[in-house]
């Protein structure tokens, strides 16, 4: 029979060979990341120059434009859908944790749940037939709806997650108070998980800076500045998709510049989520220290 310092061997061995597979997944999980940032900086960064969000898309044969209409729209949109959205998605959210028992908050969850595994395209048609051809028209109106049927799924899960975390002795110390159920939620749970909501919030808002195929089948695009919301509206994502369906070389430039672009205003969104939930973490290791 081997021995025991044999046996601790194979044992160390076996560790440290499924330690190095554990971290080769961890390595192929974030090297799609890097190789598409590295190949959009390769070949956007030779037109990323400041003329690119200032100016206008030109028309075609005319040398320089950029995506400056597209960058305002991208916010306007954004800021349109998170309107509505947010208040929508954290008060579903606080029903579901606080008060969803019984068969209405399980379906309740499944349609949260099945929503965001429905393709973005789906959500773009569905807007189309909506709104789009009732009202005879695109519209940023009709796109950030299409939006918001992306967005409202991913906070809704997250904010039931993260009140969940709340302990249930907060809850108890507050009603032990005579405070009302509703006004403990609002100013004490919801107060508490406020830092991990709002990470869900940055990170479904980056999620939906980035999408396209709703956007072809409500917003449109133009090549102009807009600011009408009942007319069509440039964005980031459609003016990448119209620069790099053309013919034409100069556009295929702009379209990995304005790729570039998008990819560093979700990776600032995302980065802003991450310092949130850390800072979370750190006050919530301070409270338990002083505890």
């Amino acid at each position: 029979m081997p021995g025991t310092g044999t046996i601790t061997f194979r044992r160390k061995a076996a560790d440290r060979v499924m330690k190095w597979v554990f971290c080769l997944c961890a390595f192929l999980v974030v090297l799609p990341l890097f190789l598409i940032f590295f190949d959009l900086v390769m070949k956007g960064a030779r037109e990323l120059r400041w003329t690119l969000v200032v100016d206008l898309p030109h028309p075609v044969g005319e040398p320089g434009g950029g995506i400056a209409n597209g960058i305002l729209g991208t916010v306007v949109i954004t800021l349109l859908t998170m309107t509505w959205s947010v208040p929508v998605a954290v008060m579903s959210g606080i029903y579901l944790a606080e008060y969803g028992r019984g068969t209405f908050a399980s379906a309740v969850r499944f349609a949260v749940d099945t929503l965001t595994g429905v393709p973005s395209i789906i959500m773009g048609i569905f807007a189309y037939i909506l709104l789009v051809l009732p009202m005879k028209r695109f519209s940023a109106w009709a796109g950030a709806a299409a939006l918001s049927m992306i967005f409202i799924p991913v906070v809704v899960r997250t904010t039931e997650d993260m009140l969940r975390t709340v302990p249930t002795t907060v809850r108890e110390a507050a009603l032990a108070l005579g405070i009302a159920r509703w006004k403990a939620t609002l100013r004490i749970t919801v107060r508490t998980a406020w830092p991990g909501i709002l990470t869900g919030i940055l990170l479904a808002m980056s999620r939906i800076i980035g999408e396209t195929a709703p956007l072809l089948f409500t917003a449109l695009g133009n090549q102009f500045w807009q600011s009408h919301l009942d007319q069509p509206m440039a964005a980031v994502p459609l003016q990448v998709f119209t620069y790099a369906i053309s013919p034409y070389e100069d556009w295929h430039d702009k379209a990995w510049a304005g790729a570039l672009v998008l990819i560093t205003m979700v990776l600032l969104i995302n980065i802003a989520a991450r310092v949130l939930t850390r800072e979370k973490r750190r006050t919530a290791g301070g409270r338990k220290r002083h505890g």
